[in-house]
Formats: structure tokens, C-alpha cells, sequence
């Protein structure tokens, strides 16, 4: 088989398509397939569904193989190509989480929530028109959902804490879970001799540390052997990387914490802050893990990510401090 230079054969009929999105080595999008039958997991944005398709065809599978279309969430780095690749599978349905079908079937509302976090013209040059998909070809999931896939199944579990429409994916065949964003983001230019790093995604507007807690080791029940992040790409040593995930969100929750009691009325100066203590905690939380990267390297990879979580933590610090 000769694949794409951005494909990668994972084993067990699943392939890691790297979207281009952002950067190299930054956005996948996961095709599986199984006795003929595939479904991607997360699309990228619409620049990446002819690397999407032309993975398919160096597969040597038609159009119509496809059944399923399941973004992890809607947001859109896993779920902005969504609706302009369904128009190229013509029996693929879209499996949605219910609190997102319908921002992908009409995605005015969920341009416009970009809109606010990057400014219109990123949108625009980053994922230019949202097609939307039509509703008879959109199947909304429920928690304990299983799937046929070939001679597999996967199932579907609630998995909220990143964004309250967001599911997760197990596959039993690999003992694997395709977790978007829930299981954070592991990047491989921090792989060090001890394998990879990882840490929590807490972008706006959704994040809750407990609901997130609770869906990691909701996941991690399962004693599973890998995962698939959409950020990026498969990673093992499951226990290890579940340590440090809970280990920086337990950072990030008593930092947003101790700060909201120091600074109750001053949102300006809490996202201010934020950046600081999110930059400290993830630079230091790299290096403590032995990945081969400088402090100022670390800083610059993670640039993204710094300015996207302390957004996410403010909105949660301004949620909590206006709860009675």
C-alpha cells in the first residue's frame, strides 16, 4: 500500500491523516476500516478533506465504503471540513453529540462563537465557508451508543469537562480510545526517552475541571493501551500520561482558584495572570517530564495553547465567581 506522505498506518485498520491544520504534526483526523467498511473520526477543517480523501483512495476504498462521519466535538479544528466531506461519501451518515447536531447542521452560530475567540478574518482565511450537513444525514449519539463498523464496534460515551458536546470513542479491536480533545493535547516534538508528554485542553468557553476529571478516569476504566488524539496522533504508556494529565488539571484548577479569591472583580487582570501561570505550569510540566526541548522552544510550540486555555480558564473563573 502506498500511502500519502501525510498518512500513517497505525495497525489494526486505522490510519492517522494529518489535516495540515495549523502546522505539521498538529491536527489528525483518523480513518478506520475494517472488511471494506470505514468511518473517519474528526475531519480537520475543509482544507484538509482532499488529504481525507485521497487517503481513502490510496486505500483502495470507493466513496461509498464510508458509513460514518464522527467529529469528536464541533468545534472547528476536528469538525470545520465535516460538512463539505459528507458531500463527497454519499452513504455516510454523521454521528453528532446531541448538544452539537444542530451547529452542524446549521453552522451560523458556530462561525459566530469563532468568530469572538479568533476574530473574522482568522476564521476566514483559517476555515473559509462551514458547509453545513443535512439533518437526515445526521444521527445524534448517546452515551453507551455502539456502532457496527465491518466485523467491529465501537462505542460512544459522554465525555464532557473540554466542551459539553463532546464523545469519545472506543475501539475494542486496539484497546483504544479516539479522544479529541478530552484527553488533552500531546504533541510530538516533546516525545523524550520516556515516551510522550501530554496535558489538559481547557480552550473556551466549556471547561469544567470536575466534569473533566470524572471523564478521564471514565476512560481509563477501561484499561486502555492507547489513545488517539486529534492532538496528535497515537500515543501509549496510558497510566503514565493519565497521571500527568490529572496532575497539571489539579494545577490549573487550585492556580484558577487561588486567583479568583485574589482578584474577584477584575477580569482583565485574572487573564493576564492566567497566561502567566498557564505558560509556567505547561513549560515546567515539560521539562519535568524529560522532553527534549528548551524552555524558550517549549514556550513557542505551545503558544497556542497558553493563549486558548487561559481563555477557557478565565470564562470558567467568571462563570464559578458569578455562582452564589
Amino acid at each position: 500500500m502506498n500511502l500519502p506522505t501525510h498518512t500513517t498506518d497505525l495497525g489494526h485498520g486505522i490510519f492517522a491523516i494529518d489535516t495540515g491544520f495549523e502546522r505539521e504534526d498538529f491536527d489528525a483526523a483518523y480513518l478506520i476500516v475494517d472488511t471494506g467498511r470505514a468511518a473517519f473520526i474528526d475531519t480537520g477543517h475543509n482544507a484538509a478533506v482532499p488529504r481525507l480523501l485521497e487517503a481513502l483512495d490510496a486505500i483502495g476504498l470507493p466513496r461509498e465504503a464510508v458509513d460514518w462521519v464522527i467529529p469528536t466535538h464541533v468545534h472547528l479544528d476536528h469538525a470545520g471540513g465535516a460538512g463539505l466531506l459528507m458531500r463527497h461519501l454519499p452513504g455516510a451518515r454523521a454521528l453528532i453529540h446531541p448538544r452539537g447536531a444542530r451547529h452542524l447542521i446549521d453552522p451560523s452560530a458556530l462561525v459566530e462563537g469563532a468568530r469572538a475567540v479568533y476574530g473574522v478574518e482568522v476564521v476566514r482565511q483559517t476555515y473559509g465557508t462551514i458547509e453545513p450537513i443535512e439533518a437526515a444525514r445526521v444521527v445524534e449519539s448517546h452515551d453507551g451508543q455502539r456502532i457496527p463498523l465491518g466485523s467491529r464496534e465501537l462505542l460512544l460515551i459522554d465525555t464532557p469537562g473540554h466542551a459539553r458536546h463532546h464523545h469519545c470513542i472506543w475501539d475494542e479491536r486496539s484497546r483504544g480510545w479516539f479522544t479529541g480533545d478530552t484527553f488533552g493535547i500531546s504533541y510530538r516534538e516533546f516525545d523524550g526517552a520516556d515516551g510522550a508528554w501530554i496535558f489538559p485542553s481547557t480552550t473556551p468557553v466549556q471547561f469544567e475541571p470536575e466534569a473533566l476529571r470524572s471523564s478521564v478516569q471514565r476512560m481509563m476504566a477501561m484499561q486502555p493501551q492507547c489513545l488517539y488524539p486529534t492532538h496528535f496522533g497515537r500515543v501509549d504508556g496510558v497510566e503514565r500520561l493519565a497521571a500527568q494529565f490529572l496532575a497539571t488539571l489539579d494545577r490549573f484548577e487550585a492556580d484558577g482558584l487561588a486567583l479568583l479569591a485574589r482578584l474577584p472583580d477584575d477580569a482583565p487582570a485574572r487573564l493576564a495572570a492566567l497566561k502567566e501561570q498557564v505558560a509556567a505550569t505547561l513549560v515546567a510540566s515539560a521539562l519535568a517530564a524529560g522532553c527534549p526541548v528548551s524552555p524558550a522552544r517549549a514556550h513557542e510550540l505551545l503558544a497556542l495553547d497558553i493563549e486558548l486555555n487561559a481563555q477557557g480558564m478565565a470564562v470558567w473563573l467568571s462563570r464559578i465567581g458569578r455562582t452564589p
